[in-house]
């Protein structure tokens, strides 16, 4: 079984490419939606999170506002340094168990890792996670274009992209790079080609 890291920066189009790749019948392991799972009411890293940062951080609900903690890590590495301490030991733990699942149901497979912050996490972390790196690219127009349709300012957009490793430090270190500046017939002509590779399916 093959475990491919699908990373690039915000708004290159990663969602697009792993529904994709879905479709061609890669098992999808989507970082953020664990990220959101492990930090569910109840649950350990919930606990940390409020212990650490308090209750303010809290809905009404009793879930974390996201945007709330956002606001207090942002610009504080300190702060950042201890939620990522709590959340991803219990993503990578989840990652894990999900990728042994999934290598007992079809050990020829291949499992694509999509994690947005891939580079960001490290060497260490990064190898953890991903046997090849797929990294989406965008060029910076059309980036920061998608990040305005999104509703965006444009001063928001260059920031969150200014706070993330540079795209082209990412394709450097790539093992496949998906140009995503084309049609979505033109992405999904490269994901095919990808996923026969890895797949062994043009062989």
């Amino acid at each position: 079984m093959i475990i491919a890291g699908l990373t690039g920066t915000i708004g290159t189009g990663k969602s697009a490419v792993s529904a994709m790749f879905r479709e061609l019948g890669a098992f999808i392991i989507d970082a953020d939606k664990l990220a959101h799972e492990v930090v569910e009411p109840g649950k350990k890293a919930w606990q940390e999170i409020t212990d650490n940062f308090g209750r303010e951080v809290l809905n009404d609900d009793q879930t974390i506002n996201r945007q709330k903690l956002a606001d207090i890590v942002f610009n504080n590495k300190g702060k950042l340094q201890i939620l990522n301490s709590i959340v991803h030991p219990a993503v990578l733990a989840e990652v894990a168990r999900l990728v042994e699942e999934q290598r007992g149901k079809n050990p020829q497979g291949l499992v694509i890792n999509v994690i947005p912050l891939l580079f960001e996490l490290g060497p260490e972390l990064r190898s953890q996670l991903a046997d090849i790196i797929i990294v989406v690219y965008c060029s910076p127009e059309v980036q920061l274009k998608r990040l305005i349709d999104r509703g965006m300012t444009e001063a928001d957009a260059l920031n969150r992209i200014k706070s993330q490793i540079p795209i082209q430090e990412k394709v450097k270190s790539a093992d496949f790079v998906i140009n995503n500046d084309g049609t979505p017939d033109e992405t999904r002509q490269q994901v095919r080609q990808i996923y026969n590779t890895l797949t062994k399916k043009d062989r």
